[in-house]
């Protein structure tokens, strides 16, 4: 009984996730924008060498540039996270991950090798939300 509740709590948390992002405006962005983020992402990774913390900082700001441009709320790391999961489920894990790693990184507490992870996990997203243009 206990798990019937749950499943129909999930499949209520679902359809209100569908809902709201079907409220989204996602817009494709044109070919010479997708290049200019992909510039701008060598950019990132060319820096990490030497300032991996702040690589980490900016790869987290160009996906939630990427993510306003193309019509994702970017108030909240939670709402982005509701929003995302609807048609990027797949890539959800790697930007908590990347998140999770940003956030200790700022304390100075996170590796160098999970700050390298961190970019990894950014550009997983990152280049979803960059080839993935279906428009709403």
């Amino acid at each position: 009984m206990q798990e019937e509740g749950g499943a129909m709590a999930a499949e209520r948390d679902l359809r209100a996730r569908e809902q709201r992002h079907d409220q989204l405006d996602i817009k494709e962005l044109p070919a010479e924008r997708r290049r200019e983020y992909a510039e701008a992402w060598s950019d990132v990774q060319e820096h990490f060498v030497d300032r991996p913390e702040n690589s980490v900082a900016e790869a987290d700001d160009l996906v939630s540039r990427l993510l306003d441009e193309r019509g994702y709320p970017t108030a909240g790391y939670e709402d982005r996270l509701r929003d995302l999961s609807v048609e990027h489920g797949r890539t959800l894990d790697h930007y908590r991950a990347a998140h999770d790693v940003k956030v200790r990184s700022g304390g100075g507490r996170a590796t160098t090798e999970e700050l390298r992870g961190a970019m990894v996990h950014y550009r997983a997203l990152f280049e979803e939300l960059l080839t993935d243009q279906r428009s709403r």
